[in-house]
């Protein structure tokens, strides 16, 4: 009996190895994982831990668009799993190419605590723009979406893009970093009192950060916020407000009673009505501005 025993679970572990191994294999095969850089990247001296892309397809592609995801972490670590591969295994269930950056953190002593994202993102959007007949997208039709400190890295990409974030160190780089669309999803470090943490006075009077230009390329935007959130939502209007004064379309999604890090809820809550419908609604955006 207890040799019956172990043959059988013997067989039932080398299935479920085998279960496990294929499961990976094809995960592994539905993203591309793509190098930033051809060595290292900026002041960087080794590779370890590097910046990396990773691009997933759609079986039925619907779009020539492409969704760039930055997922959040206060530039000191990444929630890469909950705001990045399920958002973008969602916007590939609506036949939309995505890709995944995986930037560098945390924040380097003596810089800005998002200038190595921001170098990361603007080389990541001349890739894909470089990419774009391969991939099958209209390289104007790269929209970014972020979350929290990716919110805030969203508005940088979007916002700054005719400001050099690194020294050109190759063709590649005379390609624009431009985005033409994006949704920054309860971004933090909008606001000056709240430039490197939550808000202190709750960003009521407060002003946008100096970081973001409002240049020339700025695209159209989709802000998604929560109203009891410690990073304001007063910076998602602030944002809506200077977009406005500049004749860029925009809208604004302000959820009552929610507060920070709701990323998740596409998957844990799909039968939420509120908080849960916030990505259809940033889907929804994106095909009423052509996407």
């Amino acid at each position: 009996m207890n040799s019956l025993f172990k043959k059988i679970s013997s067989s039932l572990f080398i299935s479920c190895l085998i279960a496990l191994t294929c499961a990976s294999g094809l995960h592994a095969a539905e993203r591309q994982e793509l190098r930033l850089w051809p060595e290292f990247a900026p002041g960087e001296t080794n590779d370890k831990n590097g910046p990396r892309l990773y691009l997933y397809q759609p079986e039925k592609k619907t779009s020539d668009s492409i969704m760039l995801i930055f997922p959040g972490g206060g530039y000191h670590g990444l929630a890469i799993d909950h705001e990045g591969w399920k958002i973008a295994e969602y916007f590939n269930k609506q036949g939309v190419t995505a890709a995944v950056l995986k930037y560098r953190v945390p924040r380097r002593k003596g810089m800005p605590k998002h200038m190595a994202a921001w170098q990361d993102a603007q080389r990541a959007v001349r890739i894909i723009r470089s990419n774009a007949t391969k991939w099958n997208i209209n390289p104007e039709k790269i929209a970014a979406l972020g979350f929290s400190a990716g919110g805030h890295l969203t508005l940088m990409t979007s916002t700054t893009s005719q400001t050099p974030a690194y020294k050109a160190i190759d063709e590649l780089d005379k390609l624009p970093c431009h985005v033409n669309f994006a949704v920054p999803v309860y971004p933090a470090y909008v606001l000056e009192d709240g430039s490197n943490g939550p808000n202190k006075g709750k960003g009521n009077d407060s002003t946008i950060v100096k970081d973001f230009k409002f240049d020339s390329k700025t695209p159209p935007m989709c802000l998604i916020h929560g109203d009891t959130d410690q990073y304001s939502a007063m910076g998602s209007v602030a944002i809506y407000h200077k977009l406005r004064t500049k004749q860029i379309p925009a809208e604004l999604h302000i959820f009552a009673k929610v507060g920070h890090g709701f990323g998740a809820n596409p998957t844990l809550r799909p039968n939420n009505k509120h908080i849960g419908d916030w990505l259809n609604r940033s889907y929804e955006a994106l095909k009423v501005f052509g996407f």
